[in-house]
């Protein structure tokens, strides 16, 4: 398959890197678009940037035309007559983690069924969401990825105030998200939430510096609801 791939940052690179072995992949900056010739013409650029590149880009009427955004559905490519999205579920901090993470990746599929073919070169596997629900599913995405990031910032804060280091808390946090994938949040929810502890919630929110303390506080509720799911869930066996 002949591919052109238009955007050049770590999306478009890797990309570029993890299809190159199968397809024939031309790497191009938005900024010098000609007519491409392509099955398929692969968008790799700025959500907010896809509709003005999607009309800058002149292809024959055989190509489809894909962007990689998972915020975006298939009416801002609506210039051309075969369309499609293509979002991976990985992040891709550097092209060569980014094409490692690509090869058997999760993705979000909409529109030609040419980009099957594309995840399935890739060894992926397909998910579809309806358009009314993109927003949500990324938002999910946003949440799993870069919140899970921001937390961890967080816990760099504290580990910091209390002489610590990140280093020291992280097996921890891989230990809770293996608890995670093997039986569901739920249950492998630990710690003074889970329990009703609330005069221990009440100590860390006295100590934390202000700044920390309102994530801090929506996590502990938030901590708490998921325990009361698990009572309910208890009850109803």
């Amino acid at each position: 398959m002949k591919i052109s791939i238009v955007g050049a940052g770590r999306a478009g690179r890797s990309f570029a890197a993890a299809l190159g072995a199968d397809h024939e992949v031309t790497l191009l900056h938005h900024d010098a678009l000609s007519p491409l010739d392509a099955d398929l013409v692969l968008l790799c650029v700025p959500d907010d940037a896809i509709e003005e590149v999607a009309r800058a880009v002149r292809v024959s009427a055989h190509t489809v035309v894909a962007h990689v955004a998972g915020s975006r559905g298939l009416d801002v490519l609506a210039v051309h007559d075969r369309v499609g999205s293509l979002h991976p579920l990985v992040t891709m901090p550097d092209a060569v983690t980014g094409a490692r993470r690509l090869r058997g990746a999760v993705f979000c599929v909409d529109g030609d069924a040419l980009l099957g073919e594309v995840v399935t070169s890739l060894g992926g596997r397909r998910i579809a969401v309806p358009a009314a629900r993109r927003t949500l599913y990324h938002a999910a995405a946003a949440t799993a990825a870069n919140h899970l990031v921001a937390l961890m910032g967080s816990v760099q804060v504290l580990a910091d105030a209390a002489g610590l280091a990140l280093g020291d808390f992280l097996p921890l946090a891989q230990q809770s998200l293996d608890d995670v994938m093997t039986v569901g949040p739920a249950r492998a929810l630990t710690g003074p939430a889970s329990r009703g502890d609330v005069d221990t919630i009440a100590a860390h929110l006295a100590a934390i510096a202000d700044e920390e303390r309102p994530t801090y506080a929506a996590l502990a509720a938030r901590a708490t609801r998921l325990a009361a799911t698990r009572a309910e869930a208890t009850c109803d066996d």
